[in-house]
């Protein structure tokens, strides 16, 4: 062998500095997509800066990821481009954390009110009931009663799933019912003030505070069945949980809205919504249904409900769904003082 000469096992292996290369690159594309994802979600809270957004604000969210950008491609130090913009960052985050909600807006009517209570032993009045006269969706005779409910006789509860495109998304709501006469709906929304419409993309920034409206059912079913156009798919279904279990659910449901009449809360169309929020209440009993993509996609939530025993697993699914489904009974009942009586009437027959 020619002094010098390297054999094939003396040769140094390349596969090292490979899979260090390949290491190397994956940490830059993590980086570079954690940047990415940091810039859009800066320049989206910066749009938002601003109820629905504005020129100056599209400007000024448009100007930083030309500015981010730039930055990263001219600037030669790209370690210290990095620290300065994490920097920015954090000082983004800092005054997002701190934009402050309110109840002090000129709101839609229909979510003018907070509602509040007031308890005398078992007792409990809500003020602030929303029970609005409708002739159109848009077109109502606003009232907002108060109410005294006897925790006594709180003997159910029911969820009330709402669709209105697919199955997969529907808005879920809780009723509560008082010895078979009184029932006590409650659903949490975003409060929008005048001239805001609802943005998914938007309910990540801000823009929409959070509402809980009890209200009588003749209300707030009806306005679905009934005078919405197109009209929306409601379904009701018997919870079958302990009584106890029902009468803390409801005291926490008192308890958040005594709050939020005075400490105004933030609506997140994936962390604060109907739905999230429903499931947060639920924890104040043992055996809390755990957190399942059922619950961010809200409508399989009364397939999960029923998977969990919390609905009545007498019947398949999908007849429980079908004996309900409460449209035509809501027609029929229409403005009957016994109107929730009424839609429940062959529920589970």
């Amino acid at each position: 062998m020619a002094e010098g000469e390297l054999t094939l096992e003396s040769s140094p292996s390349t596969a090292p500095r490979l899979w260090r290369g390949a290491g190397r690159l994956a940490g830059l594309v993590a980086v570079g997509i954690g940047i990415a994802g940091m810039t859009a979600w800066c320049a989206a809270a910066l749009y938002y800066s601003t109820r629905g957004g504005s020129r100056t604000t599209a400007i000024v969210a448009i100007a930083f990821l030309l500015t981010t950008g730039l930055a990263f491609v001219v600037l030669p130090q790209r370690r210290r481009t990095l620290l300065g913009f994490l920097v920015v960052f954090a000082a983004v985050v800092t005054w997002w954390l701190w934009l402050p909600a309110s109840n002090d807006r000129e709101w839609l009517p229909e979510v003018a009110v907070t509602p509040w209570a007031s308890r005398d032993g078992d007792l409990v009045t809500i003020h602030g009931v929303r029970n609005f006269d409708y002739r159109t969706e848009t077109d109502f005779t606003p009232r907002w009663d108060d109410r005294t409910y006897d925790l006594r006789a709180l003997d159910s509860a029911d969820l009330i799933a709402v669709y209105w495109a697919g199955k997969a998304i529907a808005h879920i709501m809780l009723s509560f019912g008082f010895g078979g006469r009184d029932y006590l709906a409650v659903s949490i929304e975003t409060r929008k003030a005048q001239g805001q419409s609802y943005s998914t993309i938007a309910g990540f920034f801000k823009q929409y505070e959070l509402v809980y409206i009890a209200a009588d059912e003749r209300d707030i079913i009806r306005v679905r069945t009934t005078y919405r156009q197109p009209q929306e798919d409601v379904y009701v279904y018997p919870l079958h949980v302990p009584l106890r279990n029902i009468r803390r659910i409801f005291l926490d449901y008192v308890r958040a809205m005594n709050e939020m009449h005075e400490y105004p809360r933030f609506y997140n169309t994936l962390t604060t919504n109907c739905t999230t929020t429903i499931a947060t209440h639920s924890h104040v009993n043992r055996g809390a249904p755990p957190m399942s993509w059922k619950i961010l996609l809200s409508g399989y939530v009364p397939q999960y409900a029923y998977d969990l025993g919390k609905l009545d697993r007498t019947l398949p699914f999908a007849e429980l769904e079908r004996r309900v489904w409460v449209n035509e009974r809501a027609h029929a009942a229409d403005r009957d003082p016994a109107f929730s009586q009424r839609i429940r009437e062959v529920a589970l027959r």
